[in-house]
């Protein structure tokens, strides 16, 4: 512990950056894996197995021979259309294990690794390969969806950005950009439903992006999008130094949520201690904390699944691990959520792990961004250009609002 304390863990410490961004490369590469895996027909649960087989394989390539922690973030997960949360069914369960994937369907997947408890996750969108996009093209409220949680999670990050540190000008410009408040969690949601009611979508009830910090994926501030009417309030504003797990979720449907039936098989250590009077309780407990410290896990990663699903159960109920109920769209609509991990450096937005941007020109949609104050902010960089040259320099992007009308004049070739 005191060893821990000497080290630096802020972005001060490049070494930080740098376990952060070895964390993420190993996430984009499951992703990417899991994503091909996911087909009509196939199983969420084989899926899942298979993805933190390969989370545990490339995190085992990594920082060998140190005496660091490192594993899983977050479990290998395969959401279904209408399911919100992440999910990932249990061997054990004669009803969900053969949950099976559809073809055209809306499908999230989330998975994570960590370095020195130093967490990235990562969650992405797609729609199983079928009939209705075997071009690669993709077309009606498919394609509203996607388009509205890409270009509503792109605002987000823009909103997220403290005032005035991308500012140019004098320095007396920048000094009053630098001087104004930052965009409240209020004006956030403002504008967001804005952008996704223009393609007929709705947030998520309760969507919420949170402080990342060392062994902590909810730290001490939280954005709280569509807040419920029954409280969920966000806590703190974005900063320099920051880490956040920003989420989006949009639904072709209310955006209200429900608590499904199905078993709750995602848990998460507290910080809560408690003398837990079974033994069984104790023995889950004790390899909980071995092999996942305060990150996520599924109950199918425990060495004895049947005795973990009786050993959770007082540790849930003594709230020493907190589970994750299944949740959905109340009216059971198609839902899409992003997770991208960033950091917030001197020099603005830094993407750690975060899904692949889209092939805008695939989705074909009369629907467009017309809102010029959205727009506006679109156009904005997430950070300041650096000068890198070579491999690494990224290509240019298309302005947002050119991108937004080249969608609809594909759109309008097509007809």
């Amino acid at each position: 512990m005191a060893e821990d304390a000497a080290i630096d863990y802020t972005l001060n410490n490049p070494d930080t950056l740098t376990k952060y961004k070895t964390a993420a490369q190993i996430s984009h590469k499951v992703l990417e894996a899991v994503t091909g895996w996911c087909l009509e027909g196939e199983k969420i649960l084989s899926i899942c197995e298979r993805g933190d087989k390969l989370l545990a394989e490339e995190i085992g390539k990594v920082y060998k021979g140190k005496k660091i922690s490192k594993g899983i973030s977050h479990p290998t997960t395969v959401s279904p259309s209408s399911y919100i949360t992440p999910y990932t069914p249990l061997s054990t369960d004669a009803e969900e294990a053969p949950t099976s994937l559809k073809a055209n369907e809306a499908v999230k997947i989330q998975l994570g690794a960590q370095i020195d408890g130093l967490g990235t996750i990562v969650c992405d969108t797609i729609i199983v390969p079928g009939e209705a996009n075997k071009d690669d093209k993709l077309v009606g409220r498919e394609a509203d969806l996607l388009l509205a949680t890409y270009y509503a999670n792109e605002l987000l990050l823009r909103l997220m950005i403290p005032p005035g540190l991308l500012a140019s000008g004098t320095d007396e410009e920048k000094k009053k950009a630098s001087s104004e408040k930052p965009i409240t969690q209020s004006k956030m949601t403002h504008l967001l439903e804005k952008l996704v009611k223009g393609y007929g979508c709705n947030l998520v009830e309760g969507t919420t992006s949170w402080l990342f910090e060392r062994n902590e994926i909810e730290g001490k501030k939280k954005i709280v999008l569509s807040p419920p009417s029954d409280g969920g309030k966000g806590e703190g504003v974005p900063e320099i130094g920051d880490v956040w797990g920003v989420e989006m979720g949009v639904s072709l449907g209310t955006g209200k949520i429900k608590t499904l039936e199905n078993r709750p098989t995602l848990h998460r250590r507290t910080t809560t201690t408690y003398q837990l009077k079974r033994p069984s309780s104790r023995q889950t407990l004790s390899e909980i904390v071995k092999k996942f410290g305060t990150f996520p896990f599924s109950l199918r990663q425990l060495e004895d699944e049947r005795a973990a699903k009786v050993g959770v159960v007082e540790c849930v109920r003594s709230n020493v691990v907190r589970q994750y109920e299944v949740v959905a769209d109340k009216d059971s609509a198609p839902v899409a959520r992003l997770l991208t991990t960033i950091a917030i450096t001197k020099n603005g937005i830094v993407r750690l792990s975060a899904p692949p941007a889209p092939s805008l020109e695939q989705y074909k949609t009369e629907k467009k961004i017309t809102d010029e104050e959205i727009l506006k902010i679109l156009e904005q960089p997430i950070a300041k250009s650096t000068g890198a040259k070579g491999k690494n320099k990224k290509k240019k992007k298309k302005p947002a609002k050119k991108a937004v009308e080249e969608e609809e004049e594909d759109s309008s070739d097509d007809e």
